[in-house]
């Protein structure tokens, strides 16, 4: 058996490929999230998941669009196994998980649940808003490195690769910035400006802090519901205080009021 093919190197390619599928409301990992309880290789190399969200009436369609992903990330394995994913906890999850074992499409067991059977509206207010928060992670970053606000607008494709951030968060979010802005503009050439609207448009210069600002009430409303989300999964599981270093509710509410008397202090100057 070779290195690629052992059941070590495939259990990590299975995690590998869960950590790429994002809550779609949260934009962060479901791994992360701690949504996936289980993902284990059974001896005849078939893969087995079990899912569990925070509340037990989560939105179907969210747990669609989560459980469609895990699907296409175990579709995506490199060695093609069968798999069973089950969902816990769920006001729905008999229903799912009858529908699971009968072979059914994800798409035809929530159709009747959500009683919408097209949810592609609901995927593109999540993509942009992923979109947004991405990006004004990478213009505070900017912003942060001392760039005049023509300089980071003027910036295509290329200098934002060559950019470096010491923040985390920035250097975080700027490979997942690009490939949402290439995901919503496929053809767009490298020369072209690397910042622009949702919608496509070029930002002013002088538009920029009112754009930021703009982008970060999607991002703290963002961050608010995956506070309160982990915190939901704590006290539902009977997790007790701080978890690999995760914030509580309490320390992102006095995280976002120390951010707003910053921002109130520096319009005053």
């Amino acid at each position: 058996m070779g290195a690629a093919s052992t059941p070590s190197s495939r259990q990590a390619e299975v995690w590998r490929r869960l950590a790429e599928v994002n809550d779609p409301e949260l934009d962060e990992p479901i791994t992360e999230m701690g949504f996936v309880e289980r993902a284990e290789l059974a001896d005849d190399g078939s893969v087995d998941v079990d899912f569990r969200l925070p509340t037990y009436w989560c939105s179907p369609n969210f747990a669609f669009l989560m459980l469609d992903g895990v699907r296409n990330a175990l579709d995506a394995l490199s060695w093609r196994p069968a798999y069973r994913v089950k969902l816990h906890d769920h006001m729905f999850a008999d229903e799912v998980n009858r529908g699971i074992e009968a072979g059914k499409a994800f798409g035809e067991i929530f159709s009747g649940l959500s009683g919408d059977s097209d949810l592609s509206a609901l995927r593109e207010t999540f993509r942009m808003k992923a979109f947004k928060r991405r990006q004004e992670a990478v213009l505070a970053g900017l912003r942060k490195l001392g760039l005049t606000d023509r300089e980071i607008l003027d910036m295509d494709l290329t200098a934002l690769d060559i950019a470096r951030f010491d923040a985390e968060e920035p250097a975080r979010q700027k490979p997942r910035y690009r490939a949402a802005l290439l995901d919503r503009f496929p053809e767009r050439p490298a020369g072209e400006p690397a910042f622009v609207t949702w919608e496509g448009r070029h930002i002013p210069d002088a538009a920029l802090g009112a754009y930021l600002a703009e982008l970060r009430g999607v991002r703290i409303n963002m961050e608010f519901n995956g506070a309160l989300c982990r915190g939901l999964r704590h006290t539902r599981y009977k997790e007790v205080g701080m978890v690999d270093g995760e914030p509580t509710l309490v320390d992102f509410i006095m995280d976002r009021v120390r951010e707003r008397q910053c921002g109130e202090r520096s319009a005053q100057r």
